[in-house]
């Protein structure tokens, strides 16, 4: 990104946005998902996602009279990508149904701790003492979110951790490669990817989920759709505010979607985070961002890509 590019507050403004959407959309997963399949939601998400990317793309390739807007340079990356945020999205969309989305996205928030470890036991990169002490941190925060032995996330707190151990995996991949890659084409195959196996699961399972499907009230199926453009915006937030500035610059501000979080959790749930809960997802959140911050650090050579940022995916 060159200086002339920087637009650090509109960047800062375009991620607390993402971070809003990002928010949102788990809410009203949560809140529709005790009405309608949680796999139609997961299916409606990709397939809005990919609708609206061809849209896009279409536009940049016709106005190039090219198809290099569609142009994918590994396409067993793309794959491989699309594979790892679908499941992080699935662990995600049923993960709020069994816990609130507070909590949930605090520990989910892990990635950049496992980011590092996963460095240091898959990659075999040498880790500091301090990057090693972040990651310490970041689990204490999260056990003292989950209270093990207090019964009160039970089984549940294997979501978040299972999505945040699948988007740390999804970050060192595309760490490697998203140099070679177009961000906004990337965004269009990921959509395709999880459209397209999402559907082959909707038409396995057949008659239940097609009349559930039907059977939805005109303000449930806007509901799915609008969860569906909230993914998509998100995304499409982060890659516009990466080209306005620095990763660090806009780091710390992605924790914000903890507070939003509790926010709307409160509002539609009547649920808010105990003094306890607040303690732990302040310790993940300070761990998250410093160790993210290290790692975009060591990575600007060559310069830091989008998955740095991009602490949390739906």
């Amino acid at each position: 990104m060159s200086p002339a590019g920087r637009r650090p507050a509109l960047g800062i403004t375009l991620i607390l946005l993402m971070a809003a959407c990002f928010a949102a959309m788990d809410s009203s997963t949560r809140w529709l998902g005790a009405l309608l399949p949680v796999l139609l939601l997961l299916w409606l998400r990709y397939s809005v996602q990919a609708l609206v990317m061809l849209l896009w793309q279409g536009v940049k390739a016709w106005r190039r009279r090219s198809l290099q807007p569609f142009a994918a340079a590994h396409p067993s990356f793309q794959l491989l990508r699309g594979l790892l945020l679908l499941a992080t999205s699935a662990m995600s969309f049923y993960g709020v149904q069994h816990m609130p989305v507070a909590e949930f996205t605090a520990i989910s928030m892990l990635t950049p701790v496992i980011v590092t470890l996963l460095a240091a036991l898959v990659l075999h990169e040498r880790v500091s003492g301090p990057r090693w002490a972040l990651v310490l941190g970041g689990f204490a925060g999260a056990l003292i979110v989950i209270r093990p032995g207090s019964g009160q996330f039970g089984w549940a707190v294997l979501f978040p951790l299972a999505g945040a151990c699948t988007y740390a995996s999804f970050q060192v991949l595309t760490a490697k490669l998203s140099a070679l890659e177009d961000p906004y084409a990337t965004h269009f195959y990921t959509g395709i990817t999880g459209a397209t196996l999402l559907s082959l699961l909707v038409l396995q399972q057949g008659q239940p989920l097609w009349g559930a499907l039907l059977q939805a009230s005109p303000g449930q199926w806007a509901l799915m759709i609008f969860i569906g453009l909230l993914g998509t915006t998100g995304h499409l937030l982060l890659i516009l505010a990466l080209g306005m500035a620095p990763t660090a610059t806009l780091m710390p501000f992605v924790y914000v979607q903890i507070g939003f979080a509790a926010l709307i959790g409160h509002l539609l749930f009547q649920h808010s985070p105990d003094a306890t809960a607040w303690l732990g997802m302040g310790v993940v959140s300070a761990c998250g961002a410093a160790s993210a911050w290290l790692n975009v650090r060591r990575a600007q050579r060559p310069p830091p890509s989008t998955v740095a940022l991009d602490t949390i995916a739906d």
